[in-house]
């Protein structure tokens, strides 16, 4: 299915494979994070407890209506005591040329959908399991950032065996 031209956003379906390529694109994106910061984000390297397409990509995902503007990465690491992760950093990357197209509001720098991609820490240990771990994160709805991802979907794009599991709404109701 093509993008239609009245549109911003792509209608065409996501796919498995295409939840796979954004979890690549955030784990590079952070490899060059940590590298740039070993002894601050670079903490934080081994303790991903997994990696997820959040809000209106998400729900797209879910419910095949939304359509898709652009896609939000977040990955979700086991919280050291001393220091959460940067719950400020923010980085990008182009999809690429794709089926989805492009956003026409982004800058010409982009040549398919924009990635946003983000990361938090979870007051868990190291090893718990990710879809778990975030239900609880969203259900407590104590921070912007959680109540904002609980308002529409969050489904899994890493562990890659795991890729296309909806975390959320947790009983997989969307309206």
């Amino acid at each position: 299915m093509a993008v239609p031209a009245d549109t911003d956003r792509s209608l065409v379906r996501i796919e498995v494979a295409d939840l796979i390529r954004l979890a690549a694109l955030a784990a590079d994106a952070e490899a060059e994070l940590f590298a740039r910061n070993p002894h601050g984000s670079g903490r934080y390297a081994g303790r991903l407890l997994g990696r997820a397409l959040c809000q209106g990509a998400a729900l797209h995902y879910v419910s095949k209506k939304n359509g898709v503007k652009d896609f939000d990465v977040w990955s979700f690491y086991a919280q050291y005591d001393d220091w959460p992760f940067p719950a400020r950093w923010r980085g990008t990357r182009d999809f690429g040329p794709s089926k989805f197209g492009r956003y026409s509001g982004d800058p010409p720098r982009y040549s398919g959908r924009r990635v946003d991609l983000l990361g938090r820490s979870l007051p868990v240990r190291p090893g718990t399991d990710a879809a778990d771990a975030l239900r609880r994160y969203l259900a407590a709805r104590r921070t912007a950032s959680a109540k904002a991802l609980a308002a529409k979907a969050v489904v899994l794009i890493g562990p890659e065996n795991r890729a296309g599991e909806i975390v959320w709404p947790a009983a997989n109701r969307v309206s």
